[in-house]
């Protein structure tokens, strides 16, 4: 197959990995340095990230899964994927290459579970939708009382972007997207009474605030250190979408 097809398929499938501190995939955060792929499935991709001290384990979380996600391309042979530019670059490649997971990649110094860590940015990713969609019908309807958002059912949003990452960051942890369900639910799928949905859904904007925030400032990170990096992502964008 043409090598641009391949690295097309590549990218697509790099664009499943999110970045757990900016729910966004790394793929349009500019995180993808380079894409190498030959016809006979052997897969070499560099990740670099805004500066060198990102936190390790968010660094080893991103590397990982683009491994992963590679790895279960039925018509991939081999995959290499590296950190470039980290202060931990070369123990991650190392415990990438050798697939040592992340405690047999930094030993004593891993603390935490990584699977926990999903979990709890998956959840402030799920506060940071749900409250995407609440905001949106309080502007398209701004008699709305706030206390009867608490009311809202998934079939009263309407279809969009923010609907769909709404019902698929419900599916991430483990609540229903049945269309009678309410969506200001905590991480548990329990609602709120009227009383608190205002205090609610201010606590869940600081959280989509932070979010947004911080995305939009690691971007100029970015730029500020690889200042070429927003024409790469942009010839990427433009080839991807001009094969599709």
């Amino acid at each position: 197959m043409d090598r641009e097809i391949l690295r097309d398929a590549i990218l697509h499938a790099l664009g499943a990995v999110i970045d757990p501190e900016l729910d966004e995939p790394i793929t349009d955060l500019g995180f993808v340095h380079t894409v190498d792929v030959d016809p006979s499935g052997d897969v070499e991709v560099h990740l670099r990230l805004p500066t060198s001290f990102c936190a390790p384990n968010f660094a080893y979380l991103m590397a990982s899964d683009a491994k992963d996600v590679l790895t279960a391309l039925d018509w991939v042979n081999r995959v290499v994927v590296e950190l470039d530019d980290h202060h931990d670059s070369e123990l991650i490649n190392k415990g990438l290459a050798a697939d040592a997971g992340y405690r047999g990649t930094f030993g004593h110094e891993a603390e935490e579970n990584l699977d926990e860590l999903r979990v709890t940015f998956q959840r402030k990713a799920h506060t940071a939708a749900m409250e995407r969609c609440l905001t949106a019908l309080l502007k398209a309807d701004p008699q709305r009382p706030v206390e009867a958002l608490g009311e809202v059912r998934l079939r009263d949003l309407p279809p969009g972007t923010a609907t769909s990452s709404l019902l698929r960051r419900r599916r991430d942890i483990g609540l229903s997207t049945a269309p009678y369900d309410l969506v200001m639910v905590d991480h548990l799928g329990n609602g709120y009474a009227p009383d608190d949905v205002p205090l609610m859904l201010r606590r869940a904007r600081s959280t989509r605030i932070s979010i947004d925030g911080n995305a939009h400032f690691c971007r100029g990170l970015l730029r500020t250190r690889y200042p070429e990096s927003d024409q790469e992502q942009q010839r990427t964008l433009v080839g991807r979408n001009a094969r599709s």
